[in-house]
């Protein structure tokens, strides 16, 4: 209820919200606080209108507006306002007792599932402990029982044990006994043996001074001539278990050395075949001849200058020879001149240029060759000059076998016969790889071609091992390490194989004319054949001119000329026969 001045008089008037907060007062505290409330606005009311003697304006709640009302009516609208407010208050306390009722209903029926949950899990709980309580029983029952086996097998072996013992024991003592009588007997025995043994020198001593006195020398002069005997015969049994054992040693190594180098040989499959040093250039006509010569020869002049090779144009049908001492020149100019008979522009500046380029490529090929070997062998730290020198080996033929491949099947079998042997295999590669390096360089160096290469490498700072290999596969020192020698049996494998060397017709025919000259040469011979090559003579002698050890001399000294006055390949096997026969008729 609030009051207010209109026209100079005051009112009193009902305030909505305050109207508002007494209803939600009734609904929310209760009937009596309310009452009381009203009571005093209904007096203050009162007051008020006995103060100011005016008739009020109030609120209307229907009409929303202000009414004049009096006093009475106002006090019938408290009265009925409060009734409703005591029902209101009665109606929703009892409702919210009636929740409460529900919810106290609810929580206890939650409580008492809880409670049957809680006994429920509480009895599960019990029943698995008892399991786990029966069951951790029964294993340790059971592990009791193995425990108490186990100690009841344990005390059965120890008691056997010990009955053992108690046998051996008595064993034991049994023997000791035996063994003090018998070391009592020994004692007596010994004892007498020693006295024997004085009366022997004693005796002794009577037969030497006796034999003394009828030989005529002392025991001394006896022993000295005894002991001379005797390391006189020992020298010579030992002289003849020496050479035995040398025999024995030569035949096993004889036998190890031809299955090593037959592993090496079986494990290799290289090129058999031999290359074939080409010379001659073939032309598509004989009109090209002249276009190589050119006008006044200024054409092949320039063609001959520029690669430092003859050109021999001659009557040969559709070709062209090429004649130098350079193999490598010999390559240039074939290819420089193929490329030019293709090109079908030949003069001098076009030569030039076509001359240089080929010079490079065949460089630069030289150098992919080198590196392909080295590569292909494993090895490292190689000199580049050496790379250089092995790519000239490509060009270079010894009796037609390729030089650089020649040069890598004796790096291979050398490593091979290493590996076998258990001896540095990179270091035999690398021996066997620059072993004929001297033959890219020996003609422009005088000397064998295995000094110059050695030359080379020590200016290089080469192993000396390497060096001494290079020296020692001609026969130029002894071999320092087994490496060295390895790789001189490794260049004779490589070149006595059939077909990888070749020489021509006519010096294959001069070679075998020498060998059976030198044959024939020997008082005794009757009849020599150079066979499979020349690399084997047969020499049938006389029988009645010669025997048995004239014709092993014979063989010898053939042998020892042949290796004196002719160069070959590989080796020569000389075989002597020599065959009688004696017929009788039994009439």
């Amino acid at each position: 209820m609030i009051l207010c001045r209109k026209d100079g008089i005051n009112r009193s008037y009902v305030d909505v919200n305050q109207l508002i907060g007494w209803v939600l007062g009734i609904m929310e505290i209760g009937t009596m606080p309310i009452l009381a409330i009203n009571v005093t606005a209904m007096s203050n009311i009162l007051h008020r209108e006995t103060k100011y003697k005016s008739k009020g304006y109030f609120f209307n709640l229907r009409t929303g507006g202000f009414s004049d009302m009096n006093v009475t009516d106002v006090i019938i609208s408290i009265l009925i306002g409060g009734a409703m407010s005591a029902f209101f208050a009665l109606y929703f306390r009892q409702l919210y007792r009636k929740k409460e009722i529900e919810l106290q209903g609810k929580q206890t029926e939650t409580i008492r599932e809880a409670e049957k949950e809680a006994e429920k899990i509480k009895k599960e709980a019990l029943l698995e402990a008892k399991d786990t309580k029966y069951q951790v029983k029964a294993e340790a029952e059971k592990e009791i029982k193995e425990k108490r086996q186990e100690i009841t097998h344990v005390e059965k072996r120890l008691r056997h044990k010990e009955e053992l013992l108690d046998k051996k024991l008595d064993q034991f003592e049994k023997k000791d006994s035996e063994f003090s009588k018998r070391e009592k007997e020994f004692g007596k025995k010994e004892q007498a043996q020693q006295d024997r043994e004085k009366e022997y020198e004693r005796l002794l001593q009577i037969e030497t001074e006796k034999l003394e006195k009828i030989s005529g020398i002392t025991s001394e002069e006896a022993k000295s001539q005894l002991l001379k005997k005797v390391e006189d015969e020992v020298k010579l049994e030992t002289g003849r278990l020496i050479k035995q054992i040398e025999q024995e040693a030569k035949e096993e190594s004889e036998k190890r050395a031809k299955h090593i180098i037959s592993l090496a040989i079986q494990r290799y499959s290289g090129e058999h075949v031999c290359d074939a040093t080409v010379t001659a250039v073939t032309l598509p006509n004989e009109e090209m001849k002249g276009r190589i010569i050119g006008r006044e020869g200024r054409n092949i002049r320039a063609l001959e200058a520029a690669t430092g090779v003859d050109f021999i144009v001659d009557d040969t049908p559709e070709a062209v020879t090429l004649s130098g001492f350079d193999p490598v020149r010999r390559e240039i100019a074939r290819i420089s001149l193929e490329r030019l008979i293709s090109d079908g522009r030949i003069h001098p500046a076009r030569i030039e240029e076509i001359v240089e380029k080929v010079r490079k490529e065949v460089n630069n090929a030289m150098r992919e060759e080198g590196e392909k070997a080295v590569f292909d062998l494993g090895l490292t730290a190689v000199h580049p000059e050496f790379i250089k020198l092995l790519g000239r080996l490509k060009y270079r033929t010894s009796y037609g076998q390729n030089v650089l491949q020649h040069s890598k099947e004796v790096a291979y079998f050398a490593g091979m016969m290493a590996g076998e042997l258990k001896a540095d295999v990179k270091l035999a590669k690398r021996s066997g790889l620059l072993h004929d390096i001297g033959k890219a360089l020996d003609h422009e160096i005088e000397g064998p071609h295995h000094e110059i290469g050695a030359a080379f490498a020590k200016k290089y700072g080469e192993d000396e091992r390497v060096i001494n290999a290079m020296l020692v596969h001609h026969g130029d020192g002894d071999p320092i390490c087994v490496e060295s020698a390895l790789v001189t049996a490794a260049d004779a494998l490589s070149a006595a194989r059939p077909g990888v060397r070749r020489e021509s017709i006519e010096n294959y025919i001069k070679r075998l004319q020498k060998l059976e000259e030198i044959a024939m040469s020997y008082t005794g011979v009757d009849k020599c054949y150079a066979i499979q090559a020349g690399r084997e003579i047969r020499i049938i002698v006389k029988p009645e001119d010669t025997t048995d050890e004239m014709s092993y001399l014979i063989s010898r000294e053939i042998a020892k000329k042949i290796e004196s006055e002719m160069t070959y390949p590989g080796q020569i096997k000389i075989m002597v026969i020599r065959e009688a026969r004696f017929v009788e008729y039994a009439r």
